[in-house]
C-alpha cells in the first residue's frame, strides 16, 4: 500500500519531469509559406508562416511559425515558398500544430 508521503513525491516527480519531456526540441525541413498570401486561407487575416513539411503542394504537416525575434529575423515567405530547416518546440492550439522556433535556417 502507498503511504501519502509516497503519493505526494511521486506525483511531484511528474510534475517536474513532464514538461522536460514536452519542451525538448525538434528539427523540421520543408518550405516555408504565408497562410494569407500563398496559401490564401480565409481566416488569415494578416501574413503567418507556415511551415510545410513535404512540399507547399503536397504537404505531410503544417507547422504554424510563432512569431518570436528567430522568426522575425528570417523574415516572412509571402509569395514565394522559402526552404528552411526549423528547430524549436512544438505545441498544439486551436486544432492546430505550432513551431516556437529557437532557430531557423534558410536552405539553398
Amino acid at each position: 500500500m502507498i503511504t501519502r508521503r509516497e503519493m505526494i513525491a511521486t506525483l511531484g516527480a511528474l510534475a517536474v519531469a513532464v514538461p522536460a519531456f514536452a519542451a525538448a526540441d525538434q528539427t523540421y525541413k520543408g518550405e516555408m509559406v504565408c497562410a494569407k498570401c500563398f496559401l490564401k486561407r480565409p481566416d488569415a487575416k494578416e501574413c503567418q508562416d507556415v511551415l510545410m513539411v513535404g512540399s507547399a503542394k503536397t504537404p505531410t504537416a503544417e507547422f504554424y511559425v510563432t512569431k518570436n525575434d528567430v522568426s522575425k529575423e528570417t523574415g516572412e515567405a509571402c509569395m514565394e515558398p522559402m526552404k528552411v530547416t526549423i528547430t524549436g518546440t512544438v505545441s498544439e492550439k486551436d486544432g492546430r500544430k505550432w513551431i516556437t522556433a529557437s532557430k531557423i535556417v534558410k536552405d539553398k
